[in-house]
């Protein structure tokens, strides 16, 4: 007999220690946990919140935001570096900037500003808005780094800062930005504070590896930077130059290439100190990697290194090349972004179906007159085996084209089509389950096997909450928030409620026996079935778009408190669009729009069609949609898969509804 299920199991699975950075753990109940501090002592049980929240009316699929865990990271990333700095007896300091393109959001800008006060921690813009926003929002004490292609007003936004008393860095990252910068700063009587970015030979590595290196899109060459260095000193402006910069690209997945590029960079620092340029800053970028997957490898979606190993190599690596040199100590900058808000949010969306590969609301039931392909394909099935996959895979394939070519021509009938791609279907599954026996399963059927799992209807769109997912095919964690001590026999793809063939995910995080696929509880008929997605933190709360005008979702803000009942509260409440203002969005107007269908009732009700009564309920009825959550309508109650088992008898006595034979 097989040992019974575990929690730990479900762990292991779902690679959750991996990719949870202890954040995240299961009870007794088998229900997902949040520990925002890492304390396992203040736990909060997250489908009760979830419960929770639905009780309160807010509709699914929600975005949790946790913000005590953003809180922890940028804590956990500053005082890592105070004590590498402490350790390796470094003489600068750590000075870190938050790249608000990773996420814009206010509450997120504001809560990093907040958590990293004591640290001196700034921020970074890289475009007009973003600049408009932290100008406004970032403290005199802390770098304000301005990255990007600049014109002449964004110059001016960032020596207008300046004039502020705001340390403001503006960083010259093309040869044509510096006359931008020596006109606007004589234009305003103003000595502006600059930075080099500098083209690094290391190239990066994992999906963004290609924004280092000779062909990337922003640097400086070297010549371009002696070119600069020399144009500074004529325009008596050498002094201003205090920074150097560098990166080589969004989740570096390997450490040894961000040892190398910090190498290299630290080396034109040290020989730029030598030459006479009065550096103080030495900004690594960003490149800080997350675990999406667990693994803890070089794959694009993880890292094969920890945040400590990372922070001991930028400082160590800073300091030997300075101690070569005989060069003063940098204070160092980062742009580390992913790695400090992808933790703290998580999207829960209800699962209201699924579609069990190989099912079919009818039976291919046998009969006496059935077409001989028919009963062909019945006879390949009972000769799958272990030894036979492949044979019978490719038998059945042929038949079944044999088929459709016989239904084209007149030659099939409709029922009898109806059970060769039932039949077809079965086999495939049927090859499925015996393929743990066999001991080589062929490329074509390994293939094949991937397109046969159970689809799970989730409330929710890919394009407006996952994009990257959708776009790069970033891989997010995805768990079943409870059920987590039952084990997880089913194997699907989530599917969203777009009408588009691209909303789904079919590739998961999770343990390889999973082989990619998310493993799944099967549906009970009115019990909801909750799934919570991942690191969703980085990039994608401004990425997303309105594909099929579904607009934002609504969105949750959870603070721990240990003296409220289930450890927590909820602070605050964001309302996801309603249909009027995605409709608005886009310039349909919900007053237009109701006028011209009560022009299309009116004609109904002088043609006779319409009783006028009739004509008012239905404009009122089609006005009332405007005010409503564009997502489905649905308290998270699932409805079970389709299955092969007989049927249960129903709650009157009677069987249950059945298949139909054909």
């Amino acid at each position: 007999m097989s040992k019974p299920w575990t929690t730990e199991d479900s762990e292991k699975l779902y690679t959750l220690k991996g990719w949870g950075l202890k954040y995240f753990g299961i009870n007794a109940a088998g229900d997902l946990t949040l520990q925002p501090r890492r304390d396992p002592d203040h736990s909060i049980d997250i489908k009760t919140m979830v419960d929770d929240v639905v009780a309160r009316g807010i509709k699914l699929p929600v975005l949790f935001r946790f913000q005590d865990v953003l809180r922890h990271r940028v804590q956990q990333l500053n005082e890592t570096f105070r004590k590498a700095i402490a350790e390796f007896k470094y003489q600068g300091k750590y000075l870190g900037v938050y790249p608000i393109k990773v996420n814009q959001m206010r509450e997120v800008v504001e809560e990093i500003l907040e958590a990293g006060e004591p640290y001196q921690f700034g921020l970074e813009a890289g475009s007009k808005g973003e600049l408009m926003a932290v100008l406004a929002m970032n403290g005199s004490d802390n770098l304000t780094i301005v990255n990007g292609y600049k014109d002449d007003t964004m110059v001016r936004l960032a020596l207008i800062g300046v004039k502020l008393g705001k340390k403001v860095l503006v960083v010259i990252e093309k040869p044509s930005e510096l006359d931008t910068v020596i006109r606007v700063s004589k234009e305003l009587g103003v000595r502006p504070l600059l930075g080099l970015r500098a083209k690094l030979q290391t190239a990066g590595a994992g999906k963004w590896k290609s924004s280092s290196g000779a062909a990337a899109k922003f640097g400086l060459t070297t010549p371009e930077i002696l070119a600069t260095l020399q144009r500074l000193e004529a325009e008596g402006l050498k002094d201003c130059f205090k920074l150097l910069h560098f990166h080589i690209g969004s989740q570096v997945t390997e450490i040894q290439t961000i040892k190398d590029a910090v190498k290299e960079g630290a080396r034109f620092y040290a020989k730029l100190r030598k030459a006479g340029a009065p550096l103080e800053y030495l900004d690594c970028g960003g490149g800080l990697g997350v675990d999406y997957d667990g693994t803890g490898t070089a794959r694009d979606s993880s890292m094969n290194y920890t945040l400590r190993e990372y922070v001991n190599d930028l400082v160590y690596t800073i300091h030997e090349v300075c101690q070569e040199e005989k060069v003063p100590e940098p204070h160092i900058v980062t742009e580390s972004g992913r790695a400090l808000v992808a933790h703290h949010s998580m999207l829960v969306v209800n699962v209201f179906g699924a579609i069990e590969a190989g099912s079919a609301p009818i039976e291919a039931v046998e009969s006496p007159d059935e077409n001989k392909a028919v009963k062909e394909m019945r006879e390949i099935i009972k000769a799958v085996t272990p030894k036979t996959l492949s044979e019978c895979y490719h038998d059945g394939l042929q038949l079944r084209e044999e088929a459709y070519t016989m239904f084209k021509l007149g030659f099939l009938e409709l029922a009898d089509r109806a059970k060769i791609e039932m039949l077809f279907a079965h086999l495939c599954v049927e090859i499925r389950s015996q393929m743990p026996k066999a001991k080589y399963v062929p490329e074509d059927v390994l293939e094949m096997v991937k397109t046969i799992n159970d689809q799970y209807l989730c409330n929710f769109s890919i394009f407006q909450s996952l994009p990257d997912s959708w776009a790069i095919g970033q891989l997010f964690p995805i768990i079943p928030l409870h059920r987590l001590n039952e084990e997880p026999v089913r194997r699907g793809a989530l599917v969203d409620i777009t009408c588009d063939s691209d909303g789904k995910i079919s590739q998961f995080a999770c343990h390889r026996k999973a082989g990619g696929i998310l493993p799944l509880h099967p549906l009970k008929n009115g019990d909801p079935y909750y799934l919570g997605i991942f690191l969703m933190g980085a990039y994608q709360a401004t990425m997303g778009d309105i594909h099929n005008l579904f607009g934002r979702v609504n969105e949750v803000h959870v603070y721990e408190d240990a003296e409220e009942p289930n450890g927590y509260y909820i602070e605050d409440v964001f309302q996801g669009q309603t249909v009027r203002e995605v409709l608005d969005d886009i310039q349909y107007n919900e007053y237009d729009l109701a006028k011209m269908v009560k022009s299309t009732i009116d004609i109904q009700v002088k043609a006779g069609a319409l009783k006028p009564r009739e004509g008012v309920d239905l404009l009122n009825a089609y006005e009332a949609v405007m005010k409503e959550y564009t997502y489905i309508e649905h308290n998270g109650h699932a409805a079970a898969a389709p299955s092969n088992d007989p049927p249960a008898p129903a709650a009157n006595g009677h069987a249950a509804p059945v298949a139909q034979p054909v």
